[in-house]
């Protein structure tokens, strides 16, 4: 392994996708108390739809993210620290682009979300294969 892969390994370490977890459950918090409390009235029914449809995305996966971690600090392995890194990224892009785009930001930033969620399915799927294959 040379020393740049080395690096991208550590960075998603058990430790940090567990922080990030929590760090993306908190924001998930805030912006449902949010929109349940400050933005009720002032959305319509679509926006609100789609606020919602972030918000549990957000919290699911963030969910996920954190049993990942801690399944990576049990079994540390380089397919599961990907399937993290895919997750995270995934999570930031799909919530954070609905997020933005609730936000006035361009429509163009919307092709951000259908990438966010095939990460997202990318890193299941990684996490299920590594799991499924790897030893006991």
């Amino acid at each position: 392994m040379d020393a740049d892969s080395e690096g991208r390994a550590r960075r998603f370490t058990s430790r940090r996708l567990c922080a990030l977890a929590a760090l993306l459950l908190a924001l998930a918090t805030a912006i449902g108390a949010l929109a349940a409390h400050g933005l009720k009235g002032r959305l319509g029914v679509e926006q609100a739809a789609v606020l919602q449809t972030a918000v549990q995305y957000q919290f699911f996966n963030a969910l996920g993210l954190l049993a990942l971690g801690g399944l990576i600090e049990r079994w540390p392995r380089r397919a599961l620290r990907a399937a993290g890194a895919l997750l995270a990224v995934g999570l930031v892009l799909f919530s954070g682009s609905l997020y933005l785009l609730l936000a006035g930001a361009p429509v163009m930033l919307g092709v951000l979300t259908p990438i966010g969620g095939v990460a997202l399915i990318l890193g299941w799927l990684l996490a299920a294969v590594a799991l499924w294959t790897g030893p006991p």
